[in-house]
């Protein structure tokens, strides 16, 4: 087909989504990280053909820590002086959050053409929650929030936790008008209840999942310390397993994310049902640019195999559409450790 002399090309694919309500040009996403946070690579992560980008997470331990010393510089010495009270304005009206993640959000959306998602990292509810409705002011087209958190206090019930997560759901979702998507660890004893809750709660969206970050022992010293590894393809079967269960339960759109690393990985939880697949450790590995390799492998193959769109085979190898739907339950259990051969 010819239009003004060039040869148009209507056999590839359309690689667009819907996220969040929001319409993608691929469902390839660039998720929090450093990468994400440097604004020289933008350009290259736009141009290499991601259909979004996620900018690292505001710490509600870190609003909180900024607030606390400002409070405590302005009421320093107010109690042997306390007409010095009246020099300082008042909190409320005071900006003590990180300004340079509210100037990120500007700049990015200044700068990019595709939409840019914040991140708000925490696990109570409080005040800091407010900073959800600057991130939304600021420019930010979607709001992610990250739920994060490890659980040591053997008094707290599941049922607890579950409960203060939603109604710190209720409370961001009461600040922003933007989509809004919480991002959560597997460790529920009844995901998919959880997963229904947090939709009524307000989210727009699912992303599945964050990985449990383990600290170390350094033999040497017998410190505990902190140690990252990057992720790896297998970790991408986790997200796979609960989106094919939840895509067709939950009207939330659905992100799969943890051991992306090529387009097979991507593809695999499309299919299971994921709006777009996010990746992380394969950019901090290969740049920017490998965004435009995982892309030209999914429209290759599908392609070789006639699909029209992505939309068109999302979530066709979910649990709903498979002919044994018990591959995704207990089923599996028995299947896989028969499935061993030496």
């Amino acid at each position: 087909m010819t239009h003004n002399g060039t040869t148009l090309d209507t056999t590839s694919p359309d690689m667009s989504t819907k996220y969040l309500g929001l319409q993608l040009r691929s469902p390839i996403v660039a998720s929090a990280s450093p990468l994400t946070g440097d604004s020289d690579q933008w350009e290259r992560i736009e141009q290499a053909g991601a259909g979004a980008l996620v900018l690292p997470s505001l710490f509600e331990e870190q609003i909180e820590h900024d607030a606390f010393a400002l409070d405590s510089t302005l009421n320093f010495g107010t109690d042997a002086f306390s007409e010095s009270l009246s020099y300082f304005p008042e909190m409320e009206n005071y900006d003590t959050g990180p300004a340079r993640h509210l100037a990120l959000v500007e700049l990015a959306r200044q700068r990019l053409t595709i939409p840019v998602i914040a991140s708000l990292n925490g696990t109570s509810p409080g005040g800091w929650v407010k900073y959800a409705g600057y991130l939304q002011d600021a420019g930010a087209q979607a709001i992610e929030l990250n739920i994060y958190d490890v659980i040591v206090d053997p008094h707290r019930s599941s049922a607890d936790v579950e409960r203060a997560y939603v109604e710190l759901v209720e409370e961001v979702r009461a600040e922003v008008k933007v989509p809004l998507a919480v991002k959560l660890g597997p460790w529920f004893s009844s995901l998919g209840h959880f997963a229904l809750a947090l939709e009524a709660a307000g989210a727009d969206g699912l992303v599945l999942f964050n990985r449990l970050y383990q600290p170390d022992i350094d033999l040497d010293t017998l410190d505990v310390k902190p140690r990252l590894q990057l992720s790896t393809s297998a970790e991408a079967r986790l997200p796979l397993h609960w989106i094919g269960i939840l895509r067709g339960f939950t009207k939330c759109s659905l992100a799969g994310t943890t051991g992306v690393h090529d387009g097979a990985d991507a593809l695999k939880l499309l299919l299971a049902g994921a709006d777009v697949a996010m990746t992380t450790s394969a950019l901090l590995r290969h740049g920017p640019g490998h965004i435009e390799t995982m892309l030209s492998w999914i429209r290759t193959w599908m392609t070789e195999r006639e699909y029209d769109s992505i939309e068109q085979l999302k979530g066709s190898v979910s649990q709903r559409n498979v002919p044994d739907p018990q591959v995704y339950e207990r089923a599996n259990y028995y299947q896989v450790l028969q499935s061993w051969r030496h």
